[in-house]
């Protein structure tokens, strides 16, 4: 690595607020393949283990923020809130957050297609990013850029906003609990033309779990989603109940 490479990666890491004991880390992460391929560069390592890495760190730093941040939601909801968390998209404005495009080596070929700002690079130079963080200073540091990083999107009680697309949480809830992936059917339309209404019902199997109304299709359907997650917790917090209240105090149970 030359003095200037090094320099630019010294500026990152007040960005990043991470000094590494050992900057190589830093700069594979930031060393996409595209550039191994057309440059001769033996020395360095593409960024593709330490994305691979980082897509696990990430899982688990999330994971465990989630938890600790809303320890009495439903295993569905903390699934749901951490597929948003780590989403290729969301990752990617991270990066953009950290001007991490500014500091990527990409060959020619990426870079006249448009490769620094594309998604998916950019979200897999993030977890590359976080993998790099883990192997320099262990999981606990990762974890607190981590949360530094998604501060700004755990500061409700409840997850709002990002996390209210209720028809992907049913999606998970659905597969994690029958195995099944939720039937959508517009049932019912009225209005007139410029202000209709439509109603939508979702089945899992040949149940129907929920009905919804809206002004598009789209919104029905995720109204119908929104009652039938409504449904599965409430039967879960009866469960629950009727299990609390069936149980002994021995503590040798």
């Amino acid at each position: 690595m030359d003095e200037e490479r090094r320099a630019s990666l010294k500026q990152l890491e007040d960005c990043l607020e991470h000094q590494f004991t050992e900057i190589k880390w830093l700069d594979q992460a930031l060393t996409h393949k595209s550039f191994i391929y057309e440059t001769n560069h033996p020395e360095k390592g593409a960024n593709e283990v330490l994305e691979f890495l980082g897509d696990s760190v990430l899982n688990l730093a999330v994971s465990t923020l989630l938890f600790q941040k809303f320890p009495d939601a439903q295993e569905g909801t903390l699934s749901m809130m951490r597929s948003q968390l780590v989403r290729r998209s969301f990752l990617a404005s991270l990066s953009k957050q950290l001007q991490l495009e500014g500091y990527l080596l990409l060959g020619k070929s990426q870079q006249s297609h448009g490769g620094p700002g594309k998604s998916t690079i950019l979200g897999n130079t993030y977890e590359a990013v976080i993998g790099a963080i883990f192997m320099d200073s262990g999981f606990n540091r990762a974890l607190e850029i981590v949360q530094a990083h998604l501060e700004p999107y755990l500061q409700t009680k409840m997850p709002s906003g990002l996390f209210n697309d209720y028809k992907s949480l049913l999606q998970i809830h659905s597969q994690q609990s029958h195995g099944l992936s939720p039937q959508y059917q517009v049932t019912n339309e009225s209005g007139p033309d410029h202000d209709k209404r439509f109603q939508a019902s979702v089945m899992i199997g040949d149940e129907v779990k929920g009905i919804g109304w809206g002004k598009s299709k789209k919104e029905a359907e995720q109204e119908a989603a929104k009652e039938a997650m409504k449904n599965f917790e409430t039967l879960s917090t009866k469960s629950e109940t009727n299990s609390n209240v069936g149980s002994t105090n021995d503590p040798n149970e």
